[in-house]
This record gives structure tokens, sequence and C-alpha cells, in this order.
């Protein structure tokens, strides 16, 4: 197939209004395929009764932390990540042997002997209430404990466990005894049925790829249609710019108030917590929940510019009315460097105890009906196949966390998800929620089809939602059931009425909620042209269904299936030197990964600089002797070499972003690196050598751009823009994602490339301006 742009695409896709037609698809199967891990711990035989303490003082003589943190990581079921962090067990004998030594470990030796300690640690200790009765208990007598015992006997305890403690329960369990503890303990929300037994609940996840708030508006209209969201409208902005996270809370707040349901359930833009805060002071009482994606350990919670005086400030600020929202999820913290030496597992217990601590900080000194609450999201499968590959680790580590929230005291949800560059396909993600669902999370993320339009990820639909409830006789919220039954989507007997699937039903109840004197016939004929507006962006809409009421239209179906083909053609797609010498004055280097494959499935390789590439940029540096440019173009093919090499992408971008900045004093270097299997740290890595040589503070920036995850369709790229003093830069990773802005989403047929340069010297300027 000749290269052809995303108009034409989206046009043969059928999200312009023609008929789709399938793309020949190059044969992915060898490509993606890894060989099995060949590396891992292997454990000796254990003793009867032996604990791991017992167990590395008779090898080593006393305490080995490294081997304390291997024993432990060997116990939990396998994951790429833990391979990666050097502590998954290397085969089955030695995850037994591990298991066993756990199980014979005492929770007080535990706790007395932490396998990492920080001030996040001493916080969920600190906040873990003690209790005599179980300190001598071994690991292996709590599980048969929890699983035993009723939910009233198991929140007794549950105070007095620590996230390690909780973590280290889990390891031990099969997914069958995970569900069994799943459907049995619950935390609901205040007020609610939101996290009850027989309850599953809906984020509403209404994303654009350009901000647009009639796409969002129009997501809420179709969710709604299908008797889907009752927890949170819930955006990820493209932009976390102040201006336009508020336009977007405005949106989401108007559409409640207009149906009255500003008391029912909280609008939110999951933008970095202190935007919410300043939109909150200019737009007061807009904001409804707060979000922030959290980790366990104070380093890893620098990557999200937080710190646990500045969550507890912020928590502070909440009421029982507007709680929090925070997102977690397996692998986070090691990829962004941040491993520490211990598995992921418990990192993500460390999680939930932080949540739980700023949850009960929150409540100290107030009564329980004014403290503010959370929820967390457990966004499993996010990252991509360097966390796990598989659609078995996908469901156990879903599972894990499920419980392991639940076991913190939580009302805890998932994002079943995958991204596009694992090898989890469209069916597979059925068969994984089918296996998670029994362990009744609070909620799950709903969208028009399974594919996010922005994020270019795989989660949940609004169809899936329907055949949840109906297979597992999981209920919406009370309240907001009785919404849907008002606005006639469900009837009196809880069945789905002629308007089920229908959002332009939903915006004329809308309409008249707001008084429009309109007849139905004129306001259908506008929502009409609306959704072709929308699905000319490329924003698919749900209406209707299948065969039956839980199945998507099948031309509906068939295009997601097209975004999903696509989305494989996309990332195993190589940049070729024929496009890198259409790039102006272009320096071509690699990153230390070997090959395509290499790139995807070990991320870490795309981060480092090979020899040749340095030198090439020491060459550059040295050129400029003492004319040190202000920014420096970097490109990159990342997951979705396409987005840089379709026509009408990259070239205008930056012919107008350099033609801007030049006219507003700045000085661009007239060399552009393209940078071979390149991730957004490999930019930061070329940022330290071309301008760490000067202990200066004069601020010195790269505008770094990347394709993004495939699976929109449009083939989008993004901006990674940071701007710091050369007395930073002269220290090695002092730079990361904390100090950087993006500007996501860009192409011919989402946000456009000359727009996007716009908003790029705006932030740029921001960047600049702060010392």
């Amino acid at each position: 197939m000749g290269r052809i742009n995303r108009k034409q695409f989206l046009t043969r896709m059928g999200l312009l209004g023609i008929s789709s037609v399938l793309f020949n698809q190059t044969s992915l199967t060898a490509q993606a395929s890894i060989p099995p891990p060949t590396e891992g711990i292997t454990l000796s035989e254990v003793k009867k009764g032996e604990s791991i303490f017992a167990y590395i003082k008779r090898l080593k003589g006393k305490l080995d932390l490294t081997l304390y943190r291997q024993i432990l990581g060997a116990a939990n079921d396998f994951k790429e990540g833990d391979l990666s962090l050097g502590l998954a067990a290397a085969g089955s004998v030695s995850r037994e042997r591990a298991r066993t030594l756990l199980s014979n470990t005492r929770i007080k030796d535990l706790n007395e002997k932490s396998i990492y300690i920080d001030e996040i640690a001493k916080l969920i200790t600190s906040s873990t209430q003690t209790d005599r009765t179980i300190e001598n208990w071994t690991i292996g007598k709590l599980k048969t404990y929890v699983l035993d015992q009723p939910e009233g006997a198991i929140k007794k305890i549950m105070p007095s466990l620590t996230s390690d403690i909780i973590g280290c329960l889990v390891k031990l369990m099969s997914n069958d005894e995970l569900i069994q503890v799943g459907e049995k303990v619950f935390n609901p929300l205040p007020n609610s049925k939101i996290g009850s037994k027989g309850y599953l609940s809906a984020r509403v996840q209404p994303n654009s790829p350009t901000d647009n708030e009639q796409d969002i508006l129009w997501q809420v209209f179709d969710a709604w249609s299908y008797g889907v969201g009752d927890l949170v409208l819930g955006t990820n902005p493209v932009s976390s710019e102040i201006e336009s996270v508020a336009k977007i809370e405005q949106t989401l707040f108007d559409v409640l108030t207009v149906f009255g349901l500003e008391k029912t359930m909280p609008n939110c833009v999951l933008s970095h917590i202190d935007v919410q805060a300043e939109v909150e002071k200019i737009q007061p009482g807009t904001t409804g929940i707060w979000f922030q994606s959290l980790a366990g350990t104070v380093n890893a919670n620098t990557t999200f510019d937080v710190s646990i005086e500045k969550m507890q400030k912020h928590v502070a600020n909440r009421t029982a009315q507007y709680g929090l929202y925070a997102e977690t999820g397996q692998g986070a913290d090691f990829t962004n460097g941040h491993g520490e030496g211990f598995d992921m597992v418990l990192h993500e217990a460390r999680k939930y105890g932080f949540i739980r601590a700023l949850q009960l900080k929150a409540k100290h000194g107030k009564p329980n009906e004014k403290a503010p609450w959370f929820h967390v999201n457990d966004v499993a499968g996010f990252i991509g196949p360097e966390v796990f590959k598989t659609k078995e680790q996908l469901v156990r580590c879903c599972l894990e966390d499920t419980v392991m929230g639940k076991l913190h005291g939580l009302t805890i949800g998932l994002d079943i998800c995958s991204t596009l560059h694992m090898d989890v396909s469209l069916e597979d993600l059925d068969w994984c929620i089918s296996e998670i669902m029994p362990a009744n999370p609070a909620y799950l993320m709903a969208l028009p089809t399974k594919n996010d339009p922005m994020l270019s990820y795989l989660t949940t639909s609004f169809s899936d939602h329907v055949r949840i409830r109906e297979q597992f006789g999981y209920k919406v919220n009370d309240a907001m059931w009785d919404f849907f039954k008002h606005i006639e989507i469900i009837d009196q007997s809880g069945k789905p009425t002629e308007h089920f699937g229908d959002p332009l039903w939903v915006y004329y109840k809308f309409c008249k909620a707001k008084k429009d004197n309109r007849n139905i016939a004129d306001i259908y004929e506008e929502g009409r042209n609306i959704i072709a507006q929308i699905k000319e962006r490329g924003v698919p809409l749900a209406e209707g269904y299948g065969e039956n009421i839980w199945n998507l239209d099948p031309q509906l179906e068939r295009e997601v299936k097209l975004l999903y083909e696509d989305a494989k053609v996309s990332l195993w797609t190589e940049i070729t030197p024929e496009f890198i010498l259409t790039v102006p004055e272009a320096i071509s280097i690699t990153t230390n990964s070997t090959d395509r494959k290499d790139y995807v499935y070990h991320p870490e390789s795309g981060e480092h600089l090979g020899q040749t590439a340095v030198k090439s940029l020491e060459n550059l540096r040295n050129s400029w002797a003492e004319n040190i440019p202000d920014i420096q173009f970097i490109i990159s093919d990342g997951l979705n070499p396409r987005a840089l090499m379709d026509d009408g992408h990259l070239l205008p971008y930056i012919t107008h972003l350099k033609t801007t900045l030049n006219n507003k004093g700045y000085s661009v270097s007239s060399k552009n690196i393209v940078i071979k299997h390149g991730r957004v740290r490999a930019g930061y890595a070329c940022g330290e050598i071309l301008f760490g040589q000067h202990n200066t503070s004069e601020n010195k920036g790269i505008v770094h751009i990347i394709g993004e995850r495939p699976g929109s369709g449009h083939h989008n790229f993004s901006a990674y823009l940071t701007s710091a003093p050369m007395s930073t830069w002269t220290n090695t990773g002092a730079v990361d994602h904390n100090i950087s802005k993006v500007v996501s989403g860009i192409s011919d047929t989402s946000l456009a490339p000359e727009i996007a340069a716009k908003q790029t010297v705006t932030i740029l300027d921001r960047l600049f301006t702060v010392i």
C-alpha cells in the first residue's frame, strides 16, 4: 500500500462517511514474537518450616537485603517487569520455594525488616494500627484467615495490615483465591452504592484528540444512552494548560447541572492536581473530584511532580462532596527509573498504602461525613510489554491489585486495558474482562468503542458494560439508574427502551432540560449534523447495537478492527533512510536498541544513546563554539514512525515552529537530530551532551518530536518541550519528565501541525521565563 495521508486513511476506514475497506496487513507474527525468559532467580531447597530470614541466615550468615528482595520478587507470578528488575523466579520450582519461605514468615518479622525505607514507607507504617493478636501469625496463616473468614472479621484486621504485608499476602494466592477475597470485601463510597457488592460502576472517559468540547459532550450523551456512566465524567486532556482544562471542566460540569446530577456524580479533568487547583480558583465549584497519578515511593512521585506534603495540602482543601481520584499501575515506577530494587506487586501495594494514609489524615479531626474520600483506579496494562506481555499476566495483575486495594479499605476500580504494542487482541481483552469480573471491582472505564481516540489504547466500551451487567447481574449506582429511567433509556422494569443506544435522544432530553422549545425533529437534525462533524474528526460514537444489546453495530465493529490492524502495521514500521533525507539538515543517530523488536520490548534500550550517536552530538556541540542555540529540535520515530513520515505531518510542524521561534528572537539550531529507535528520555540525553558543558544559569531547551502510540488512525505525534539552565543539563538525570511539557495529538486530521506549532511556542515562552 502506498503512503497516504490521514484524511485518505480515515476516509477509507469509514470515519469520514465512506464505506470501509480492509487494508493488507503486514504479517506481524514473526516480528512480534520474543523468546521466553531464560534468566531469573534460582533458589536452593528449603528446609521444613524455614522462614525467609532463617533461609537467608543459613546461606549468608546475616540478613542480605538483595537476597531478601529476590525471594519476595520470586514469589510473584511471572511478569516481564519483575524479570527486568532481576526479581522474577527462574521457574516454577524456585517460585514455589519462594512462596514456601514467605508462607512460613511472621508478619512481625516482615514489618521489622523493611525491603526499602523512605518517608512514604514511614507514613504507611505510622498510619497502620498495631494488633498484637496477629503479629506472630505467618503469612500462610493470614492467607487461611482471609480466605476462611467473613467480611466483618477481615475488616477488623485490615487497619493493622501494612502495605507490604498485603502485597506479600496476594503473592501466595491463586487467581481463584484472589477472586474469593474480591467477591466478599467491599468498601463503598459514602452515601452511595458505588463499590458495593453486586454493583459495577463506570467512569465515562470522553477523550478528544483535540480537546474539542463537542467531542467530549457527545460521548457523555452516548454513554448515558446505553445506561452507562455513574462514577465520574473524567476526561484525559491533550493540553494541561489552565485555560484549556477550565473549558473542559465547565463543559462537564454544565451537562451535570443541566440534568440536576451535580450531587449524584462528579466531573474531572485528569490534568496535574496543581492545575486543577488553579482552575478551581478561577471557576469555583466546577472542578468536581480532583485527580492525581501517584506512586509508592518518594522518588517515583517526583516523576509526577508530587510529594507527601503537596498531596496532604490538596487533600485538606477537599470536602466530602468533592473527593479525590488517584490512578496507579504496576510497573510505572521502574519504567520511570525508580524500581529501587523491589518488585512490582510491593510497589503497587505501597501506592495503596500512601492513598490510605492520605485518606486517614484527611479524616483526622473531621467527622466522617465531612471528610474527603478517595477512589483509586488501577490502570493495568497501559505501559506495555516491558511490564507484562500476555493476557494471562494482565488478568493476574488486575486480580492482585483489586484485592490489595480492597484490603487497604479503598474503593478500587480497574482500567482493564492494553496498549497496541502488547500481544493482546480485541478478543483477548474480552476474555480478560470475563476472567476478572467475578472479583467485583468497583468500576471500569467506559468508551464508545474499546479504542480510545486520544490515548490510543484498548479498554472497556459501553457495550462491554452492558454485556458484563447481563452476564454477572451487576447493577449501576441506584441514583444514576433512576436517572436513566427518568430520561427513558431504561423502563420502569429495568429493561432497555426503544431509545437505548441513541445519543440523539439523550441530546433531545438535554435540550429540553435547558428549556429548548424546538421540536424533536429539529433537535435530531441538529444532532445528526454534530455527530457527522465529530466522526469527521476521527472520534467514534456508538449508535444502536448488533445481534444483542451488548454487541457493537457491525459497521462500527469493523472500524475498530481496522484501527487495531493499522496500529500493528504502524508499530512495526521502520523509519526509512529516504524519509530522513527529507528532513532539513538532518543528523541521523541511533540508540542502543539493536532492532525494532528490541526497542518495543525493551524500552530502556531506546533511552540510551550509542557511542557513535554520542560522538555525532559532541561534533555538533563543538561546531557551535560559543554560539550555543537556545533550542535544539530532536525527532524520534517512537512507537509510530508513520506519524512522522505521513505527508503533511512533520515538515509543516517544524517549518512553522522554527519560523515563529526565530521571529520571536529565539535562536534555533540549524541541524535537526533524527533518532532511530528513540524514546523520550533519549531526547534528555541529547540535551545533556549538547548543553551540559557550561555551568551557567542561561536556559537552553529541546523540542523532542516523537511518534505516539498507534491506534487512533490519526498517526499522531507529540512534542516534548524541555527548558532548563545549562547548570541543570550538566547533571545526568536531572532533566526528566517532571519539568517537561507536551503537545500531543499532532497530525493533519487532529491537532493541525500549524496550530500545534503556535501552542508549542506559547509553552516554550513560559518555560524559558521560569528560572
